[in-house]
C-alpha cells in the first residue's frame, strides 16, 4: 500500500495495512546524534515525505530556529537561544495600549516555506508515494505573537473591542491565506494553537467557544469543503475543549496524551484520529528503551482501532538515543 493511500486509509477508519509513521525530530536532535540518528530513521518508512523536507539541513534553516534576534514577516522578533530549536517572541509589533495598530501593515506571501517563519508542511504535488500535508497554520498564538501573550490574555478578559478587530482581522488573513495553500496539491492542512498548560486551559472554555470557536469554524469549513483533512496540533491539557475540536470537524489530532488523560481521550476513540504524542516530560526522556515499547503499545491500543485511527509519532526533543530507536521499534513492531 502507498503511503497517500495508508494515511487517508487510517485517518478515515478505512484499514490500513499498517498504522502509518511521521517523524517528529527537531533539527537539534539531528545535530547532536548526527549519523547514529540516521541509521536508527533509516530503517523506517516515514509516510510523509521526510525526506523532502527543505528545513532540516543547518544551512536552510527558518530564522526561527537559526541563532540570535530575527524578525519575521509579521514584524514579530524572535529570540532563538539554540540551534535547530524554536525560539520564543521577544518583541510585537502591535502595542499593548493598541496605539500603533491603525498603522500595522498586513505581510503578503504565498503557500510554502516563508523566509522566517517555521515550517512544518511537506512539499505538494510529489505523487502517491506519501501523504502531502501542508501549512502551520496559528490563530491564538498569532494574536500572542502579534499583540504579547499577556497583553492578549489580559483584553481577552476585559474584552476589549480591540481584540475583536485583531480577531476579525487575522481571521480574513488566514482565509485568504488558505486560498493560496488550498490551490496547491495537498491532501491535508496543518492547523496549531497551544491552547493548555499543565492542568487547564489558557483561557477559559467559555472565551475558546465564544471567541475563538467560530473563527475556526470558518478556517476548518473552508479546508474541508475543498476536500482536504483538517489537522490540529495543541500541546497541554486541553480535556475541556476535545468535543468542540470534534464538532468542528478535526479530522487528526495531536495532543499531549499524557498530560490530558487517556480516559478523557476515549470518548474521542474511533471518532476522530490520533497523530501521537508519547510522554515526552517522563517516558521518552527518562524511561528505560522496554518502558518506552510498553508505553507505545499502551497508547495504541488505547486510542487506536483495527480500522485506523492512528498516525505513530513521538515529539523528540531530549530524548536518549537508545530511547528514540526503542520507540521507532514500537512502532513497526505493533500488532491488534
Amino acid at each position: 500500500m502507498k503511503s497517500r493511500e495508508r494515511v487517508t486509509r487510517a485517518i478515515h477508519f478505512q484499514s490500513p495495512d499498517r498504522i502509518p509513521i511521521s517523524h517528529g525530530i527537531l533539527p537539534s536532535v539531528q545535530y547532536a546524534y548526527g549519523d547514529a540518528l540516521k541509521a536508527v530513521i533509516d530503517k523506517v518508512h516515514e509516510d510523509f515525505g521526510w525526506d523532502l523536507l527543505p528545513d532540516l539541513p543547518a544551512d536552510k534553516l527558518p530564522a526561527m530556529y537559526r541563532p540570535g534576534l530575527h524578525t519575521d514577516e509579521f514584524g514579530t522578533v524572535w529570540n532563538v537561544a539554540e540551534g535547530g530549536r524554536c525560539g520564543i517572541p521577544a518583541g510585537y509589533p502591535i502595542a499593548e495600549d493598541w496605539s500603533n495598530y491603525s498603522e500595522y501593515k498586513w505581510p503578503e506571501f504565498t503557500a510554502g516555506v516563508p523566509k522566517y517563519r517555521f515550517y512544518s508542511g511537506h512539499m505538494a504535488g510529489k505523487g502517491d508515494d506519501y501523504y502531502a500535508r501542508g501549512g502551520w497554520i496559528v490563530f491564538f498564538e498569532q494574536m500572542q505573537q502579534l499583540h504579547g501573550f499577556n497583553a492578549t490574555l489580559m483584553d481577552l478578559a476585559e474584552g476589549r473591542k480591540e481584540i475583536y478587530q485583531l480577531r476579525d482581522d487575522l481571521l480574513e488573513f488566514n482565509l485568504n491565506w488558505l486560498d493560496k495553500w488550498m490551490a496547491l496539491d495537498y491532501q491535508g492542512l496543518q492547523f496549531a494553537d497551544d491552547w493548555g498548560a499543565q492542568k487547564a486551559l489558557l483561557t477559559s472554555p467559555k472565551i475558546f467557544r465564544e471567541f475563538f470557536k467560530p473563527a475556526y469554524k470558518a478556517m476548518f469549513d473552508k479546508v474541508k469543503a475543498a476536500g482536504l483533512d483538517v489537522w490540529f496540533h495543541s500541546d497541554g491539557n486541553i480535556g475541556e475543549i476535545l468535543p468542540d475540536l470534534l464538532e468542528l470537524g478535526v479530522d487528526v489530532l495531536n495532543c499531549q496524551s499524557s498530560i490530558i488523560g487517556l480516559d478523557k481521550l476515549k470518548p474521542m476513540v474511533g471518532k476522530m484520529c490520533f497523530r501521537t504524542d508519547l510522554d515526552r516530560q517522563h517516558l521518552l526522556a527518562h524511561g528505560t528503551p522496554a518502558q518506552v515499547k510498553r508505553g507505545v503499545d499502551e497508547l495504541f491500543r488505547a486510542l487506536g482501532t483495527p480500522q485506523g485511527g492512528l498516525i505513530a509519532c513521538g515529539s523528540v526533543e531530549d530524548v536518549p538515543l537508545e530511547n528514540i530507536a526503542a520507540m521507532y521499534e514500537a512502532f513497526l513492531e505493533f500488532r491488534w
